[in-house]
C-alpha cells in the first residue's frame, strides 16, 4: 500500500489534470488530429500540442502521420496501456482495488448494431475489420465495409491473414463502391484510413462517426507482415468497440 509521504502514482498525476483528462476523453472514442482537440475544448493549440506531447511521453497516447496530409498526425488512446495503468494504480492504493481481467462484454439482445468500416479501396483494411468483427460478434452486428475508390479486388494478403492468423475464411465477394450505400442506416460509420474520412458521405440518421488511422498495408514493401499488423490492431480495436456495444444506449441499438 501507499504510504502517507509517497507520491500519487504517474496515472493519477497524469489524468488528473483536467485538460489532459479531456484529452484522454476525446481520444477514447476516435483518433484526431490536433485542430480537432483544440476545437473541442476550446484551448488554444499551443496549449493542447503541450499536454498531448506529456500523454505521448506517458505511454497513453500515440501519434500517426496522416497519409491524407503529412503535414498532419493523428492521436490514438493506447486503451489497453491505460487498463494495466488504472490495474497498478489500485494495487498501489489497497490490494483489494487490484483490477481482474474484465469478463467478454455480453452485447445487446433483440436489437443488431450497425456499423460500415470505410476506406479509401475496400481490398485491405475495411474488409478485414468487417470479417473480425462479424467473427467477434456474429448476429449482434449487421456489418458491411466499402470505399471511396473501391480496388477490382481483396488484397490476397487480407484473405491470407485472416485464414492463417484468425480462421476466417472470406467469401468471393468483391470491393464495392460507398455510393451503393446511400440510403443505409448505420449506428457507427468507422473510417480505417484518413484519405476517405475527408470524403467520406453523410448517411444521415445521426450515426456515430468514429476514425482509426490505419495505414495502408498494402504500400508496404513487405505487404504480409504488415498486413499482420494492421490485422492485429484492428482485432484490438474492434475488442475495445465491443465493450462500447455492450454499453451502447437503446438509441443507438435498434432492430
Amino acid at each position: 500500500m501507499v504510504s502517507s509521504g509517497q507520491a500519487a502514482p504517474p496515472f493519477v498525476r497524469m489524468a488528473a489534470h483536467p485538460l489532459r483528462w479531456r484529452l484522454l476523453t476525446e481520444l477514447a472514442g476516435s483518433d484526431h488530429r490536433v485542430r480537432e482537440l483544440t476545437e473541442r475544448l476550446g484551448q488554444p493549440q499551443n496549449l493542447v500540442s503541450y499536454h498531448l506531447r506529456l500523454l505521448r511521453d506517458g505511454g497513453l497516447v500515440t501519434a500517426r502521420r496522416s497519409s491524407f496530409d503529412g503535414r498532419d498526425s493523428y492521436y490514438h488512446l493506447d486503451l489497453d496501456r491505460c487498463a494495466g495503468a488504472l490495474t497498478a494504480t489500485g494495487a498501489d492504493l489497497h490490494p483489494v482495488l487490484r483490477l481482474r481481467p474484465p469478463a467478454p462484454p455480453a452485447l445487446p439482445a433483440g436489437g443488431r448494431v450497425r456499423v460500415l468500416f470505410a476506406c479509401t479501396g475496400n481490398s485491405s483494411r475495411s474488409p478485414i475489420a468487417e470479417a473480425l468483427l462479424r467473427h467477434r460478434a456474429g448476429d449482434h452486428v449487421d456489418v458491411t465495409s466499402a470505399g471511396s475508390r473501391p480496388k477490382p479486388r481483396i488484397h490476397p494478403d487480407a484473405i491470407r491473414v485472416l485464414r492463417e492468423d484468425f480462421g476466417i475464411e472470406l467469401d468471393d465477394r468483391r470491393p464495392r463502391h460507398l455510393d451503393t450505400l446511400t440510403g443505409h442506416r448505420f449506428d457507427y460509420v468507422i473510417t480505417v484510413c484518413d484519405k476517405v474520412r475527408e470524403v467520406c458521405p453523410d448517411f444521415g440518421d445521426d450515426p456515430r462517426p468514429v476514425h482509426w488511422s490505419i495505414p495502408d498495408p498494402a504500400a508496404a514493401e513487405d505487404t504480409h507482415p504488415a498486413f499482420a499488423d494492421v490485422a492485429r490492431e484492428l482485432d484490438t480495436r474492434i475488442g475495445h468497440l465491443l465493450a462500447v456495444f455492450a454499453a451502447t444506449a437503446p438509441r443507438e441499438v435498434q432492430p
